[in-house]
């Protein structure tokens, strides 16, 4: 997966917009005004911070070297994933499930409409 991939997929999901709220280089991608990744998509290598659940993440960074405490975040509830030293199907599931942590944090009406687009 490269820069514009990662772009690509987390726009994919309802709802979701890419801001510029610290440098014009760090793509921050929102749902519901809520951030769930994180990533400058010129870096080399290129790596995203992704929401998770603080039970599964320690399992994950035992598991991976590619998967590491989220660098300048939350510890306890991010990740930062090396893109290209995990697989691609790896890597979109944890932005997948950060996407779906943050929506599950939404209100209902939220919730329900992203749901519907």
């Amino acid at each position: 997966m490269n820069a514009e991939q990662l772009r690509a997929f987390c726009l994919e999901f309802n709802g979701a917009q890419e801001t510029f709220p610290f440098t014009p280089e760090t793509s921050v991608f929102k749902v519901g005004g809520k951030m769930f990744a994180l990533s400058a998509l010129d870096a080399v290598p290129l790596a995203v911070n992704v929401k998770c659940d603080p039970d599964i993440a320690v399992g994950q960074r035992a598991d991976h070297p590619a998967i590491v405490p989220g660098w300048h975040m939350n510890k306890r509830h991010w990740n930062t994933v090396t893109v290209g030293e995990l697989p691609e199907r790896l890597v979109r599931e944890l932005i997948e499930d950060s996407y779906d942590l943050v929506v599950a944090t939404l209100p209902k009406a939220e919730r329900h409409r992203l749901d519907r687009a």
